[in-house]
């Protein structure tokens, strides 16, 4: 897929938020942090949790890296 979540896992490091708060608070589901490790589709709803969780907007948490 052509949206990938590197700079997520950049800014949670940053932002000192951990994938087991994530876990814990129950911010978002483990098989969800899951897709997004692996660059696969996430609901726009996921998107909105993280971007307020993070105080970020979605171009810092994501970007589009076209097919070679």
């Amino acid at each position: 897929m052509p949206i990938r979540f590197n700079k997520l896992f950049d800014l949670m490091k940053e932002k000192k938020l951990t994938t087991y708060k994530i876990r814990k608070e129950n911010i978002i589901g483990q098989a969800t942090l899951q897709s997004l490790r692996n660059n696969e589709p996430v609901s726009t709803e996921t998107i909105a949790i993280l971007c307020k969780s993070l105080d970020c907007q979605p171009g810092d948490i994501m970007e589009f890296v076209e097919d070679s």
